[in-house]
């Protein structure tokens, strides 16, 4: 019998040595869902800009102007001697409305109290945070936002849906800079 244990214990420790093999996936995916949704992307961005071109060509009225940024925007109210914009950290009181393109009211003046928001270290969607810093006191801003720029593939979870450009038009009501807590 000892002679048959010694064997089994020279077996069972060469076996049980072995390294681990890495583990190969079931099933291998290709880039094909995330070159589609570029694709659909891409197409959703030119069918959306479009639609804001012919907006744009439609209303002589205004000048429209092209941000950096990817939105389109005109001046209801400018104020031409006032300098300042809003700054990273610096407090903003504002007022805005939301509608379609087509111009059927989403939220209204009244149904959006006057916000508060401090630049950049708030949750507020990114057409809007980038549209404030272009703004100063007392100016009145309408922005064309495509829906990349609005609230996205998500909507709102409320009232708007998913991939909708909005048109805002915002007052910015109040400056108040971070580092000397100055009114403007």
């Amino acid at each position: 019998m000892k002679k048959l244990i010694l064997p089994l214990l020279g077996l069972l420790l060469l076996f049980s040595c072995k390294s681990p093999e890495a583990r190969r996936p079931v099933t291998q995916k290709s880039g094909s869902y995330i070159d589609e949704s570029i694709k659909r992307n891409k197409e959703l961005v030119a069918a959306e800009e479009k639609q804001i071109q012919e907006i744009i060509e439609q209303d002589p009225e205004n000048e429209y102007i092209s941000s950096p940024s990817g939105f389109w925007y005109y001046y209801n109210e400018k104020d031409t001697s006032a300098t300042n914009t809003p700054e990273f950290g610096d407090m903003v009181e504002f007022d805005y409305s939301l509608e379609t393109l087509d111009g059927q009211n989403i939220y209204t003046n009244e149904e959006i109290p006057t916000r508060t928001y401090v630049m950049d270290k708030e949750k507020l969607f990114t057409g809007l945070r980038e549209g404030l810093k272009l703004m100063k006191r007392g100016e009145t801003v309408t922005f064309l936002f495509p829906s990349h720029k609005a609230f996205g593939f998500y909507g709102d979870k409320g009232r708007i849906g998913a991939d909708v450009p909005i048109l805002s038009t915002v007052t910015l009501n109040k400056i108040i800079k971070e580092n000397n807590n100055q009114n403007n």
